[in-house]
């Protein structure tokens, strides 16, 4: 006889409880349910886990009491503080979408956000205030703004009609809020990509995708003993905003483990120094620039850093860079993804074995994109989608499936159906793939060096010229070139006292020795260097290769 698919499903029974995944029961259902755990944002505020659900549910009175209902769209303008991390959870558990507002954006590009997000409630810092007062004629969609702000003071002589102070109006709104279930698809959050060219894109995820994102993180992160890993007695401190891919999703993972949580406000050096060292940190992530400027910091001598856990992301971390913080004792490696995918991929951790490398051999691992998470179908295909074979040499673009990338762009069908033209996300990133499955990137498809018809990584070139001991900083990219189609040009920032004592034959001659040992292509050897005071970046910190190319044409 034969068996129907239909008759394989698990029967319906009326009165059991279809359990969606709601991010409230992160909050409410967690791992470990630590109610006196403390949360702690700078050296103002101090709160406890019990504390922070009454607040949940306070804030979940305000907004509704202010008009707010499911499909709504609540928009923030905050830095990292405890406030945001109520926003996470309140304003996606009454059914509202939470904007995450990019705060380093053009007033022009957070005009466009806020329209095309179609934002009706906004919290703003005081900060940002003069933003506000610069575009506030010009929005269509808010009906009702909301203070935030450390003083607890209004503001004076601004036009900005606040409904109040978040405090204040959090105080009198009612603790009793019971969270009703709804369909685990429905959108939760919206943030908007900090694209190089054009205006930014709306990149949206669902309650379900922030869920198992979460459970992935958790079962990858909490799954080793060896290092880099997360657990209940850890401390936690984002070093990556809050307003950029959920600050790629640990606050979650914090909340749902119950540990201490630490929010430092606006990223100063010298505050996140003090935090780490009074609060006791011993996991974080950040991107390589902001790891470069608290390894540089004055303060940063005085400091015991060993311990701490670092992820770091958004952009290729130099061996030059690994070393220096694993003499610190820094236990640092690397994490992958992109705002469209929720963000975390891959995690580059070490087996046991590997820990007994030498640092410079570790370091080459640690720098690695890592080993795909739980549930993460991910490919190196060429450009007819074949996979490509995993023998570590063989360059194509990572594609991937998982269950919590972003269906598409916001009101942006076109650009969608590109995404994931073949039923892959495309990410732009080329990469080889061992055979343990460990991923490295080699460079994005647009940054790409195309050499008498040859690709040079311009990220190898970058590794190879940061590990001279005068750079601090550099930026390869591809120049014309009537004879070879292109050649790389290295951008390169010197360290402190050492301008004029480095060449740049000497820095060729550093490139060819790796050329000449067989490292990379002796393709390399075409580089050209050039000095420069400061290499630019985009809005979350990473080198911005359009506007570079641009400038040096």
């Amino acid at each position: 006889m034969e068996t129907r698919m239909s008759d394989t499903l698990i029967p319906r029974t009326p009165s059991a409880y279809d359990y969606p995944l709601l991010i409230k029961n992160l909050l409410f259902c967690p791992v470990v349910d630590n109610p006196d755990q403390e949360i702690v944002y700078r050296d103002l505020y101090r709160l406890t886990y019990r504390q922070l659900r009454e607040r949940v549910r306070r804030l979940a009175s305000l907004l509704t009491r202010q008009g707010v209902k499911p499909g709504d769209t609540v928009a923030v303008m905050d830095w990292d503080s405890h406030r945001y991390l109520e926003l996470f959870f309140a304003v996606p558990m009454i059914g509202a979408v939470l904007h995450t507002i990019n705060v380093r954006l053009s007033p022009e590009q957070i005009l466009y956000t806020i329209d095309h997000a179609e934002d009706d409630i906004l919290l703003v810092n005081s900060e940002f205030i003069p933003i506000l007062e610069q575009i506030r004629g010009r929005i269509d969609t808010v009906r009702s703004y909301i203070l935030l702000t450390d003083d607890r003071e209004l503001p004076r002589g601004t036009t900005v009609p606040f409904s109040g102070e978040y405090e204040e109006l959090l105080a009198e709104a009612s603790p009793e809020f019971e969270f009703a279930d709804f369909d685990e698809n429905t959108r939760a959050t919206t943030f908007y990509t900090t694209g190089t060219t054009g205006m930014p894109k709306g990149v949206y995820f669902s309650h379900r995708q922030l869920v198992l994102h979460t459970l992935g993180v958790l079962a990858v992160l909490g799954s080793t003993t060896a290092h880099g890993g997360f657990r209940r007695d850890d401390v936690y401190m984002p070093i990556t905003p809050m307003f950029h891919v959920h600050a790629w999703g640990v606050p979650y993972v914090a909340t749902m483990l119950g540990v201490k949580q630490v929010y430092p406000g606006r990223y100063l050096p010298d505050t996140l120094l003090e935090l780490k060292e009074r609060e006791g940190v011993t996991f974080s992530h950040c991107v390589p620039t902001i790891l470069h400027m608290l390894l540089k910091h004055p303060h940063a001598a005085r400091i015991d850093l060993r311990g701490w856990k670092l992820i770091i992301g958004g952009a290729a971390m130099s061996r030059t860079l690994c070393i220096e913080a694993l003499k610190r004792g820094i236990d640092v490696f690397t994490g992958y993804g992109m705002s469209e995918t929720c963000p975390i991929l891959t995690i580059a951790q070490l087996t046991p074995e590997m820990l007994h490398l030498s640092t410079e051999e570790q370091s080459s691992i640690r720098c690695r994109t890592g080993i795909a998470l739980p549930l993460v179908d991910l490919k190196i295909v060429d450009h007819a989608m074949q996979e490509l074979p995993r023998d570590g040499a063989t360059p194509g673009e990572i594609v991937v499936r998982a269950p919590w990338l972003t269906q598409g762009y916001l009101k942006d069908h076109k650009t969608s159906e590109r995404l994931w033209e073949g039923g892959y996300m495309h990410t732009g990133d080329v990469a080889v793939r061992d055979e343990r499955g460990s991923v490295r990137i080699t460079d994005r498809t647009k940054d790409v060096i195309k050499v008498a018809g040859e690709w040079v990584s311009s990220l190898e070139l970058e590794d190879i010229i940061a590990h001279h001991p005068a750079v601090a900083e550099v930026a390869v990219i591809g120049q014309p070139d009537e004879k070879w189609g292109e050649r790389p040009l290295a951008l390169v920032v010197v360290k402190p006292g050492e301008s004029g004592t480095v060449t740049d034959k000497e820095l060729t001659h550093h490139v060819r020795e790796y050329a000449d040992k067989g490292v990379v292509s002796k393709q390399v050897v075409l580089v050209r260097v050039r000095f420069v005071d400061a290499i630019d970046k985009t809005s979350v910190g990473k080198m911005n290769k359009v506007a570079l190319r641009e400038k040096y044409a």
